[in-house]
């Protein structure tokens, strides 16, 4: 749960769980296998083994391990990048559109 000082908009949840990671790159393009860390109605948190530029638009797909909910597939932009460790970054995503 939020603190009082937390200005967030939206509560996040956490989670841990397996997401793919499309850059939205025609040079670059590739999938990067990720782990959402936490997930709000604006964006998540994805630990991932190689850094990303801020601004980097990108396409973040988390598959639901229920058949009747759909994926969440969402066209995002990379608006923070800190190393964790020697091999795992954390981004911070903005969700631009759900597709």
């Amino acid at each position: 749960m939020p603190h009082r000082n937390d200005n967030r908009h939206f509560y996040r949840m956490m989670v841990n769980a397996e997401v793919k990671v499309m850059i939205n790159d025609p040079e670059a393009a590739r999938v990067i296998d990720g782990v959402c860390r936490d997930l709000s109605a604006s964006g998540m948190a994805v630990e991932v083994d190689e850094p990303l530029e801020m601004g980097t638009l990108i396409r973040v797909r988390l598959e639901s391990p229920d058949a009747s909910v759909a994926p969440l597939d969402a066209t995002a932009k990379v608006m923070r990048c800190s190393q964790e460790n020697e091999d795992c970054y954390q981004l911070g995503l903005a969700f631009l559109e759900l597709n």
